[in-house]
């Protein structure tokens, strides 16, 4: 593949980003408002699904929010059964999903999990190795703007 045909097809697939990640946001917004929390708390959820149990501490920079927003978070999440508090020592709490909560989750993704699952069929195994690629060097590549988008605010 030339330059020129490379360029273009790049340029169509970073074109179809902002749409897909528009319709998952409107995807998680409503998920999120079905379970009686925000869009943030489901992200909270989210994180706590992937990494495993977190402090208020960790969990505010990994959502990106104040410690104070995160208290509030965790007062919603707790509220909606979805969190459990566990103390870790005399000074720390870890916040972990409940079982419940995750199977809310799950049940509202089932849907877009069963899709994705048929769109992903078309692909052979080394195109999927390429799509996860893409995945994830596209999620670093945010988290590190996202980094340099706070720093050059707090520079200010």
């Amino acid at each position: 593949m030339g330059q020129a045909p490379r360029r273009e097809a790049e340029e169509r697939v970073l074109a179809a980003l902002p749409g897909w990640v528009d319709a998952l946001s409107q995807l998680n917004r409503l998920i999120a408002e079905r379970m009686g929390v925000t869009a943030s708390d489901l992200s909270c959820l989210h994180v706590l699904n992937q990494q495993g149990p977190a402090t208020a501490a960790e969990l505010a920079g990994k959502v990106g929010l104040t410690p104070g927003s995160v208290s509030r978070m965790l007062d919603r999440l707790d509220a909606a059964g979805l969190i459990k508090r566990t103390p870790k020592d005399r000074r720390r709490v870890l916040i972990e999903p409940t079982g419940d909560g995750l199977a809310r989750i799950a049940a509202y993704y089932a849907g877009l999990t069963a899709r994705s699952h048929d769109d992903l069929a078309i692909f052979s195994p080394d195109e999927l190795n390429a799509l996860l690629l893409f995945i994830e060097r596209s999620e670093h590549s945010a988290v590190s703007e996202i980094a340099r988008l706070r720093q050059d605010h707090d520079a200010r």
